[in-house]
């Protein structure tokens, strides 16, 4: 992913996100840096598709959750108090999106090939060994990834959030507003039931598993800022 930042008020080589934090940079988009709110989803991508994806699976509606998401987040900016990380109150909003769908649809929708579509095409001819370690651990994670797909909501979205994006027990409770024993029951359980799996063949390929391309990543910011800038500025 190109990861270039806005450099505003910073002399030039010192990109904004190389010092500044969430909750710092909240504070400049609020007091009218909006640019700098392409910071936040750049650094926040793949921690809120991990956590839509845990609970949607057509990637088409995934990435619109992630749009609206961020944009309700950038119109309710002002309501963002400090009392957790932002990352955190992010994920919220965008679990709560996420849920609100699959309430009005009263089922998931049928997962696509979108994965598939991310993949590089390999070539005859490869046959580097670093290029067939890559193969062979995408591959890994692919069978981990259909292994967390059979599980059930609950326990995927904690799957998700605690093994795979590394929120902490007390993040993912107050993300899926739950208890924080009830983070670590179903935790338990996912592990077990995706263990009888394909987990052991996966082993610590975990951190792999979902991987958030650039392109994708470029798309949504598009879009994203293309819609925040009709809304009124704070």
């Amino acid at each position: 992913m190109d990861r270039s930042l806005p450099t505003a008020g910073l002399a030039p080589g010192k990109p904004v996100g190389a010092r500044l934090s969430d909750e710092e940079i909240c504070q400049r988009v609020a007091a009218g840096e909006t640019a700098l709110f392409e910071v936040l989803m750049r650094r926040n991508d793949r921690r809120v598709y991990r956590a839509v994806r845990a609970l949607l699976r057509d990637e088409v509606e995934v990435e619109d959750v992630m749009q609206q998401a961020y944009v309700a987040s950038y119109a309710h900016l002002g309501q963002f108090t400090g009392a957790a990380r932002f990352s955190t109150w992010l994920v919220r909003i965008a679990v709560n999106e996420a849920l609100g769908r699959l309430r009005h649809a009263s089922r998931f929708v049928a997962a696509d090939s979108a994965i598939a579509m991310d993949e590089p095409t390999r070539t005859s001819g490869s046959s580097e060994p670093d290029a067939e370690e890559r193969m062979a651990s995408r591959e890994v994670a692919r069978l981990l990834e259909a292994a967390v797909d059979e599980l059930h909501e609950n326990y995927r979205a904690v799957f998700m959030l605690r093994e795979v994006e590394g929120m902490s027990t007390a993040e993912t409770a107050e993300v899926l507003s739950v208890s924080e024993d009830v983070v670590k029951t179903r935790l338990s359980r996912a592990k077990a039931m995706v263990r009888r799996q394909l987990y052991r063949r996966a082993g610590r390929q975990a951190s792999e598993t979902f991987a958030f391309p650039a392109s994708r990543c470029d798309r949504i910011v598009t879009v994203v800022l293309g819609r925040i800038e009709s809304l009124p500025t704070h």
